[in-house]
């Protein structure tokens, strides 16, 4: 099967219009491939398509048009198998509130035809810290055990490929730490593939290998993300004063911004102006630099620069 856990070819998702409405064009020909073993984040704006493209992904959509395998399996022909190596933790709390949450791992277990002596619901509790509510009724759990329930039970049929879909989106700082421990885990001990769609940028600037960036149902970026940052040349030099000055420094493409704590940050394209042109700006201005850093672009200024202007409605 390659190296790819995920591969998409000409994706395509059109939504039939209602009401006197135009169909809607969700996906317009996404071409992809996921890694194996890697952490990989899918982001987009809101309306983007990331939501369809987990469902496809998931068997709960079907594509208008295009190609896809899930480690190995094409999808349409072999839905089973394809559907069987892939594990989604909804954004939805989806849950049945009379079940267990040993319950709904053992009924979610026997869906995916999972032997009894292979199912490990026990230990997928533990994990999530859930050992102590097992016999519990779901709908006596936080808002916060209801997410780990959702992921135990993405877990219960031993999926190579784990989908987070805006996992961490209103919790607390505790669950959060709890949910990257496990995906850290699953991903480095058992080599698992996760994908993860997320609006915390600094969540998947700390977490991803590598990033895809959707807009308006279309693939705008991929990279590793590290990469992805080296695209953006702008840099940011914050300037101490000595003293209190009314002067700022001026040169062609430098944006100066004082902020609250008297620093003045000097904003210049690195591939126009070096560091030292700026500090000669700085002292043409008069001002005596008492000390100076730098700031680097991160995920969010490569976010917003590749989907400015791409905002319109798809999914």
């Amino acid at each position: 099967m390659g190296d790819d856990a995920i591969r998409i070819e000409g994706l395509k998702k059109t939504y039939g219009g209602g009401g006197g409405q135009p169909p809607k064009e969700a996906l317009r020909g996404i071409d992809l491939t996921v890694p194996r073993g890697s952490v990989f984040g899918l982001l987009g704006p809101n309306g983007a398509g990331k939501s369809t493209l987990i469902n496809i992904l998931a068997g709960l959509v079907v594509k208008t048009a295009g190609n896809v395998e899930i480690w190995g399996w094409d999808q349409d022909v072999n839905p089973r198998q394809s559907r069987a190596s892939i594990g989604v933790m909804p954004q939805e709390l989806n849950l049945d509130p009379f079940f267990t949450p040993r319950g709904a791992l053992e009924v979610q277990a026997g869906l995916y035809g999972v032997p009894k002596s292979q199912r490990r619901s026990d230990e997928i509790l533990r994990m999530v810290g859930l050992q102590d509510k097992a016999e519990a009724y779901a709908r006596t759990l936080s808002g916060g055990m209801r997410r780990r329930l959702l992921l135990a039970k993405a877990l219960v049929h031993h999926p190579h490929i784990l989908v987070l879909d805006e996992p961490t989106a209103g919790v607390d700082i505790e669950l959060r730490q709890m949910l990257w421990q496990n995906v850290r885990r699953l991903n480095e001990e058992r080599g698992m593939t996760v994908i993860l769609t997320t609006h915390y940028l600094e969540e998947a600037e700390e977490m991803c290998d590598e990033i895809a960036i959707i807009a308006d149902g279309a693939l705008v970026a991929r990279d590793r993300t590290t990469n992805l940052l080296g695209q953006i040349d702008a840099r940011t030099m914050v300037i101490q004063p000595e003293e209190e000055t009314g002067h700022v420094p001026e040169g062609v493409g430098l944006e100066v911004e004082r902020r609250r704590d008297g620093t003045l940050a000097v904003t210049y394209h690195a591939n126009k102006t070096s560091p030292e042109e700026v500090l000669d700006a700085v002292r043409a201005a008069g001002i005596r630099i008492a000390d100076v850093r730098t700031e680097q672009a991160d995920l969010e200024d490569v976010f917003l620069s590749l989907t400015r202007g791409a905002h319109s409605p798809a999914a």
